[in-house]
């Protein structure tokens, strides 16, 4: 029997970070989680076209600390901020807190493996070969300077009357080395003939002992 093991949460605390960074006691955890999987669905739906690899939620007492990490931030900010503003307004009405919210830009794309996913199921929307897609996109990705790269699709491919799985691996993959920086987003492409699941690992090679992933300096902050 298989044993699956999510990527991030396998490495958690070693080469990935938490999503979110809060303490809260038995009466306000739910309440807080929930409201964070709003904060996440909102702005995913609203900014998808800016490209949002990762969305961290920091909590104080008072305040709501939002931080989205996009590959097009100046979409997301707007002229003279208007977008960003009118982001903090929505979001204080949904959450009925103070929201603050920070944008920073993904410098290297093709190496988040969320924003690779999201690539490939444009292109199957798009109506481009399902193959073509795969091996373009894992073709530029390895260009990027990926140590490794594997993309999987599952569902009615090519409109095919039975769902199929159809993957392709470049590289390697040391699945078993937790300091190896594995990244792996998932997403839907949302076909006429029904929705098609995309899967991707993304090798950025091993870190090195003593060291941690960029972005995850900061360690003192309360996780949830």
């Amino acid at each position: 029997m298989g044993q699956k093991v999510h990527p991030t949460s396998l490495r958690l605390g070693i080469t990935e970070d938490w999503r979110s960074h809060w303490v809260a006691d038995k009466k306000r955890f739910g309440e807080y989680l929930v409201e964070d999987q709003k904060i996440r669905t909102y702005v995913k739906h609203h900014y998808y076209y800016a490209g949002i690899a990762r969305i961290e939620i920091e909590r104080t007492r008072d305040n709501v600390n939002v931080t989205c990490r996009c590959a097009r931030p100046g979409l997301m900010i707007g002229r003279r901020g208007v977008e960003v503003e009118r982001l903090k307004s929505d979001l204080d009405d949904l959450t009925g807190h103070h929201v603050e919210v920070s944008i920073e830009e993904v410098e290297q794309p093709q190496l988040d493996a969320q924003l690779v996913a999201e690539d490939v199921a444009q292109q199957i929307e798009r109506r481009t070969s399902f193959r073509r897609a795969m091996h373009r996109t894992a073709e530029m990705t390895m260009n990027a300077g990926a140590e490794g790269v594997k993309i999987h699709l599952a569902g009615r491919l090519g409109g095919s009357e039975m769902a199929r799985r159809e993957k392709v691996i470049m590289g390697r993959f040391p699945l078993q080395t937790l300091r190896a920086m594995i990244g792996y987003g998932f997403t839907e492409a949302r076909t006429k003939y029904g929705h098609i699941g995309v899967k991707v690992w993304v090798n950025r090679g091993v870190l090195p002992p003593g060291e941690k992933a960029k972005g995850e300096e900061s360690e003192d902050a309360p996780d949830a």
